[in-house]
């Protein structure tokens, strides 16, 4: 098993994926266009796959890993084709985008925690990116899995329905950079940073 997490970026929309090595095995979090491939190239195989939240670009992958590894997935609840944006966005773009329905094996819909493949993590819900937006925190590692909340530099767009900036960028501020300095951040797109980094130079967060 590998001892570091590895990302994956794939589809239109430049989406990250990543394998974190747990106990019980490799969890992914996160499914953009092209991971299964990717998986099945690298010779990694997932025990389970965390979604972080379920705009089509993190998920359009999910139901194929699921099906291909055999393993649970765990999300916000399940999802429809709106949540997705699929309609939204399959009008504006001239084509559609087609996500595979995937199963939903446990709803964490209220739950501030969660053991995943024998690893513990607290889980954050951040929404105003999204209304669903999960973020997964895996203290020993001080690593923060934050999605399409904050990344660096940046945060999630608001403008998606179910947005609302205001309560992005509170629960960034209140769930997300109370953590020390140094743990890590693996957003859904861009480059891994630092709580510390985002704290000092994040201009929509000061």
């Amino acid at each position: 098993m590998r001892s570091e997490i590895q990302t994956f970026t794939g589809g239109f929309t430049a989406t990250n994926g990543h394998t974190f090595p747990a106990p019980g095995g490799l969890i992914a979090v996160d499914a953009p266009d092209g991971m299964a491939v990717w998986l099945e190239r690298t010779g990694q195989t997932v025990a389970a796959l965390f979604l972080t939240h379920w705009h089509f670009d993190h998920v359009i992958d999910a139901a194929r890993i699921a099906r291909e590894h055999a393993c649970p997935v765990y999300a916000w609840r399940a999802s429809t084709r709106a949540d997705r944006l699929e309609d939204m966005l399959s009008g504006f773009l001239g084509f559609d985008i087609g996500v595979e329905d995937y199963p939903v094996h446990h709803s964490l819909e209220g739950h501030d925690a969660v053991t995943i493949a024998g690893a513990d993590f607290l889980l954050c819900h951040v929404p105003g990116h999204s209304p669903d937006s999960l973020v997964l925190i895996h203290e020993p590692s001080r690593v923060i899995f934050a999605g399409d909340t904050v990344m660096d530099g940046g945060i999630g767009r608001t403008d998606f329905p179910g947005g609302d900036f205001e309560l992005l960028v509170t629960g960034i501020r209140e769930k997300i950079l109370t953590f020390p300095p140094d743990f890590r951040i693996f957003p859904g797109h861009g480059r891994v940073s630092t709580v510390g980094e985002e704290q000092r130079g994040n201009q929509w967060l000061r």
